[in-house]
């Protein structure tokens, strides 16, 4: 009640702050870069990424230094790994479901999902968005049979750089009530965990964005590639 009460209130700030931040925060591309492939030597081991403009790696030029990249960098060594990633920017919830339905069935030892914000920005409830989530891991699960599914946490949108207050504080609490029911979803499931994306941490070790102030850098990236090999070492 609270997040809807104070949306209402705010309605005219966030008409003329959104608008604003769309008009003048850069426009980063997607990053060049197979996006399927084989690498690695070791055991056999699938992954497939799916979601939004952060699992397709905006912020950095090149695959390599985005989530993907870093996955794979860190397991390739151990693994011999068969990747796929399907991700596009501006995607909500309802468009990684459409993008997977529309794929093959095929069994993925591990798929990795990042979406939220998009559906932050729409101001999706967070009672509606965890039903669309519930459904995005029905199909995930149903099309790919994986054995591990790694959710990423929504990012802390107040502390986007590229947000100006009001509009970032309000965002922020999309996101934090978001997490909460992302967490409490994740811990009914066996085969699934999720990675808050830390954005107190990042700081702590003076880690920048991007430069457009909305996506993760190399750094980041890095970061977070880790933590996700470090769950999948875990289980594999």
């Amino acid at each position: 009640m609270f997040l809807k009460i104070s949306t209402i209130a705010l309605i005219p700030s966030l008409i003329i702050q959104g608008n604003a931040v769309k008009k003048n925060t850069l426009r980063l591309p997607e990053p060049e870069g197979k996006r399927q492939g084989t690498i690695g030597t070791g055991k056999a081991l699938s992954i497939l990424i799916l979601g939004d403009s952060a699992a397709a790696g905006v912020g950095v030029q090149i695959q390599e230094d985005a989530l993907l990249g870093s996955v794979l960098n860190q397991l390739k060594d151990q693994y011999q790994i068969s990747y796929m990633l399907e991700a596009k920017t501006g995607h909500s919830t309802g468009q990684v479901i459409k993008t997977a339905k529309t794929m093959s069935a095929q069994h993925f030892d591990v798929v990795i999902t990042s979406v939220g914000v998009n559906d932050i920005t729409k101001l999706t409830s967070p009672k509606n968005w965890i039903k669309k989530q519930q459904q995005l891991y029905a199909e995930i699960n149903q099309k790919f049979t994986p054995e591990l599914i790694i959710a990423s946490g929504v990012p802390p949108m107040n502390m986007f750089p590229a947000l100006p207050n009001p509009l970032a504080w309000l965002f922020g609490q999309y996101a934090k009530a978001m997490n909460e029911t992302l967490d409490k979803f994740v811990q009914q499931h066996a085969n699934m965990q999720w990675i808050e994306y830390d954005l107190e941490q990042f700081k702590l070790l003076n880690l920048e964005m991007a430069a457009d102030g909305f996506h993760p850098s190399k750094e980041i990236y890095t970061l977070w590639g880790q933590q996700m090999a470090d769950k999948i070492r875990q289980m594999f």
